[in-house]
């Protein structure tokens, strides 16, 4: 088999450039990852002593500096330290200020109506920054729940080897990415900074709200109350997270359809109705501005609103 010089210098380009392609992808992936785990480690750089890098970690994620949520706009407060976001006040309202404006003069402009202005007030200033928060509460809520088993084995295995518990919390503070890694991480300053495992637990289960943090803080106050054996305690912690873990998989697989159905249903009205006004703006013309147009229009968007609900009441399955 005669194989010519060009054919073996082509070949060898692409092993080259497969190779480099992966060098850098990994080296990305390393860099992004080391980012990730020294996030709450960079606060400690800035500041001097445990108790400013509490106060500090506290601040960043709209806390007081006892810990403790603001009392005004309680929902809206723990929405905030749900999401995990840093939380920098005068940011937060130049960017909202921002997007009201904007989308305020953009939607006035475009119906000139001036129903339109407090329509794009409304989104920009209300709808979207909420909406905004909700995502990124879920997103990292989501990320909890599948690293907090690791971080159960973490501690057990810690224990295991003779650490002393703050010892194995702050170990999952150091080695593990974020969001858990945060979190125990301010769990682990916290007991440095006098408060006892139970209180640092606790505070940990009030900023992320989650159900299985819930439960891990629940073991960690009954071994305190109680006594017992808590590595065997966190073992079983870790195991019963992992299991409804798997069965919030197993029924999202099998609500899938459902939402899928939700989905279509909910949008096909709008798509047709936007495809006629492209294709044929005049199909409507005549007669939407007839009040039993507008009636019927407004009674369709209430069922369909109806039907979402439903929907979401069928689909909507919680451990």
């Amino acid at each position: 088999m005669n194989v010519d010089a060009k054919t073996i210098v082509m070949v060898l380009i692409g092993a080259a450039v497969f190779a480099g392609v992966q060098g850098l992808t990994g080296v990305m992936s390393v860099a992004t990852q080391k980012r990730k785990l020294n996030q709450r480690l960079k606060v400690g750089e800035k500041v001097v002593g445990v108790s400013a890098m509490v106060v500090e970690l506290r601040k960043q994620r709209g806390l007081t500096a006892t810990g403790s949520r603001s009392q005004n706009l309680k929902w809206l407060s723990s929405l905030i330290v749900a999401s995990g976001l840093p939380y920098d006040q005068r940011k937060w309202l130049m960017y909202l200020a921002a997007a009201t404006l904007i989308l305020s003069l953009g939607l006035g402009f475009f119906t000139r109506m001036p129903i339109g202005f407090a329509a794009g007030a409304l989104l920009g200033g209300v709808v979207l920054p909420l909406g905004f928060l909700k995502f990124k509460a879920g997103k990292r809520n989501g990320a909890l729940g599948h690293q907090l088993p690791q971080a159960l084995d973490i501690i057990v295995r810690s224990l295991e080897a003779g650490h002393p518990v703050p010892a194995a919390v702050a170990l999952v503070g150091r080695e593990m990415s974020d969001p858990i890694g945060t979190e125990f991480g301010m769990a682990a300053d916290e007991i440095a900074y006098g408060a006892t495992l139970e209180q640092a637990v606790e505070r940990m289960s009030e900023r992320c709200q989650h159900a299985d943090i819930d439960l891990f803080a629940a073991t960690v106050r009954l071994q305190e109350r109680t006594g017992g054996n808590l590595t065997g305690l966190l073992k079983l912690n870790a195991n019963t997270v992992r299991d409804r873990h798997k069965m919030r998989l197993k029924i999202q697989a099998a609500s899938s359809e459902g939402r899928a159905s939700a989905m279509i249903l909910t949008a096909a009205p709008f798509v047709a109705v936007g495809a006629i006004m492209i294709i044929s703006p005049k199909f409507y013309g005549d007669v939407i501005h007839e009040p039993a147009v507008r009636y019927g229009l407004a009674i369709i968007g209430f069922w369909i609103f109806v039907g979402n609900m439903i929907m979401r009441r069928m689909i909507d399955m919680r451990l």
